[in-house]
């Protein structure tokens, strides 16, 4: 979706969103597959706030936030991000917008190469800062899951704050899958059923039982989404990421089901190379988004005790990020983390992301007075407890 300098124009905008998004929620709800959240994403926000300074782009944000209240008629979860920042002045507009507005103002930076092939060290620096900023001015760090860097990630991403909207492709919608529990039942229903200990035959049949799974809903999802065509908003496809969250299995029990004894043992770089083939190899849909392997620390309760059990470090997760699809995601590290090192881990993670070319994000969340080996106290309802992770 798309929002305009004058705001005279936005009240019409996010009801039509709203209304589509509400609708096609409904029609899914029908055929029992419960929606978790309606998701709008704007085009980046210097193009439509008054970003002249922190007043004014408040004081437009606010009059946003209250329309999105007022139109949910769904009474789903409504959440909304703001699109990209993409100079020095919005990306310091940043932490004062993430305080005050939370769930309603995720947001994004992307960070690109120049000529020489060299990441933008610039927006580097301005994004470590943020992240800095908005861990020393929200309640223990937490306004960092609305904040993330992008590294080689196109628009159309449905999971936040990773989502950014471009103008020129219209009014769009896509559809982000969570579906760990379904990947943990196939899984079990074919060990119990298995008779061989071979590898082979067992990664083969892991891939069939997982796959024929994911694309059985994804078919029965497009004809539903067929059927709710609407005119006013394009359908480009699905995510096919397995997302995280509190409260379904954890992706550590997919892992245990293929054979692997934790999360970070020998054997989780193959495991996670056959997930992200799994999502990779949905046929007859456009596949949009990271659909790849995601690995959201502190959203997953298995991976979060992962860190307490010191299963696995934060150079694990960037060899992952190898063979999966995210990045460092919800990663908690020391309150005093310097800028330097968590510019050093975005650079890192972006070297990855285009000399690999797969999409991958940076969300780390230094914790104010907390060091390596500390457990969290986060409150917010999206985010497990565990413990901080070295930087090193």
């Amino acid at each position: 979706m798309s929002l305009e300098k004058n705001t005279a124009t936005w009240e019409a905008a996010i009801q039509k969103a709203s209304k589509f998004c509400s609708e096609l929620s409904k029609s899914l709800a029908v055929e029992n597959y419960t929606v978790q959240s309606i998701r709008i994403v704007s085009n980046p926000f210097g193009e439509y706030l008054n970003t002249d300074n922190l007043v004014t782009a408040r004081k437009d944000l606010r009059y946003l936030s209250e329309l999105l209240e007022s139109t949910n008629s769904s009474g789903l979860r409504i959440r909304f991000a703001i699109g990209e920042a993409v100079n020095k002045h919005e990306i310091q507009l940043l932490p004062e917008l993430v305080k005050e507005f939370g769930d309603l103002c995720n947001v994004c930076v992307n960070v690109g190469m120049d000529e020489f092939g060299v990441l933008n060290n610039e927006l580097i620096q301005y994004s470590a800062k943020a992240v800095e900023c908005i861990s020393q001015i929200t309640p223990r760090g937490e306004g960092n899951f609305n904040f993330t860097v992008n590294f080689n990630c196109n628009p159309l991403i449905p999971y936040f704050p990773a989502s950014y909207h471009k103008r020129e492709l219209g009014n769009r919608f896509v559809i982000g899958l969570e579906t760990p529990d379904l990947l943990v039942a196939v899984l079990n229903d074919y060990n119990e059923a298995a008779d061989t200990k071979d590898h082979n035959n067992n990664f083969k049949a892991y891939f069939d039982v997982m796959n024929s799974a994911l694309q059985y809903h994804i078919d029965e999802i497009n004809k539903l989404v067929k059927q709710s065509a609407s005119s006013e908003f394009k359908f480009s496809g699905f995510d096919s990421s397995a997302a995280p969250s509190k409260d379904c299995a954890s992706m550590v029990e997919v892992y245990e089901a293929m054979g692997i004894e934790y999360f970070g043992a020998s054997g989780t770089v193959e495991a996670s190379a056959l997930l992200t083939k799994v999502f990779k190899s949905i046929k007859g849909v456009d596949l949009v988004g990271f659909s790849g392997l995601m690995l959201a620390l502190t959203e997953d309760i298995g991976l979060a005790q992962g860190t307490i059990d010191n299963h696995f470090d934060i150079r694990s997760l960037l060899t992952y990020s190898a063979v999966c699809g995210i990045g460092l995601d919800t990663v908690p590290i020391p309150g005093d983390t310097s800028i330097e090192k968590i510019a050093a881990l975005m650079r890192d993670t972006g070297t990855m992301a285009f000399r690999l070319n797969k999409p991958l994000t940076v969300r780390v969340f230094p914790v104010p007075n907390l060091n390596a080996g500390d457990m969290t106290a986060f409150e917010s309802d999206d985010l497990c407890n565990c413990a901080v992770l070295a930087v090193p």
